[in-house]
């Protein structure tokens, strides 16, 4: 059921039933790599109805109406959507980090569709059910796991792949530095490998970042005449407290100086997002206040990096 405000209607809902997922109809030009994996209905969506939700028949959100497919401007019997679960993780990195921490997995992938002619000259010589591997750039994630081009990837942790839509769908929600596991197709024999995903720039560094950010304050490093005068060899001072998991879960106050996150000594700033990096959900920051000779501890919970 698709619920919305269509042609300036007040609330309407409209019903009908899901015809494909992972949708690719190719509206999204705007953006490098794009992701379009909407889900297809024919429950009438109209202008107006974009934002609104798409729900099962128990009330659960599934998607959010998105886009028609119609040479007049109103609904002609398609309708797709996002899916929930992708619209979960961009808001979550939105909420969490300011913006979207995608995984890229460094490939070019075949077009679909392609007549026998066409994969004759693209040197596509299968017929596995997946998705073709046209390029692999250079140090990449696919790259470094060990991808070549030629090869038909299949599965995606366990999942089936058979378009380039679905296999970018599933990528995308995952971030840098997540760990995929791929099943592809290699001359006639069936491969597993495990893929460590990269960042756009095929880097870590946003990831860390984002981190360090969601802690919710500006940091520097101390001083060396500062860390000498506290007996110690360095730290991290923590200024501007605002809105993040130190000011909801702890009592902090602006001028603390972290010498610990968990079991690993914090010496700098980027010291401090590598020691975050390598946190489970839950640890401890230690460290000390200027003119005080006690040590504190603060815990964090559910921490996620």
């Amino acid at each position: 059921m698709a619920i919305g405000y269509p042609l300036n209607l007040d609330v309407t809902v409209t019903q009908g039933i899901v015809s494909a997922k992972s949708r690719n109809i190719g509206i999204n030009n705007q953006a490098a790599a794009p992701v379009e994996a909407f889900i297809q209905t024919d429950a009438a969506v109209n202008p107006g109805s974009s934002g609104g939700a798409l729900v099962n028949t128990n009330g659960e959100l599934i998607a959010i109406n998105s886009a028609i497919a119609s040479p007049t401007g109103a609904f002609a019997g398609y309708a797709y959507a996002i899916p929930s679960n992708l619209m979960k993780k961009v808001i979550g990195d939105i909420m969490k980090y300011g913006s979207v921490q995608r995984g890229y997995l460094g490939i070019s992938m075949a077009p679909e569709g392609l007549d026998d002619a066409k994969k004759k000259e693209l040197g596509i010589n299968s017929d596995a059910d997946g998705v073709f591997v046209m390029e692999v750039a250079p140090n990449s994630a696919a790259d470094e796991a060990g991808l070549k081009k030629g090869d038909i990837i299949t599965e995606v942790n366990g999942l089936s792949v058979s378009s380039d839509a679905r296999l970018a769908e599933l990528v995308a929600t995952q971030k840098p530095g997540d760990h995929v596991k791929l099943t592809y197709v290699r001359d006639g024999e069936k491969k597993t490998t495990d893929v460590v995903l990269q960042g756009k720039m095929n880097s870590f560094a946003s990831q860390k970042s984002a981190a360090v950010e969601s802690l919710g304050a500006e940091f520097s490093d101390l001083a060396k005449d500062d860390a000498s005068k506290l007996g110690i060899s360095g730290g991290v001072v923590v200024k501007n407290i605002h809105d993040g998991v130190l000011g909801n879960q702890t009592n902090m106050r602006p001028g603390f100086i972290i010498t610990r996150v968990g079991d690993t000594p914090v010496k700098n700033v980027a010291e401090l997002k590598d020691a975050l990096g390598k946190q489970g959900s839950n640890f401890q920051i230690q460290g000390v206040y200027p003119g005080s000779d006690e040590v504190y501890y603060y815990g964090i919970n559910d921490f996620r990096k």
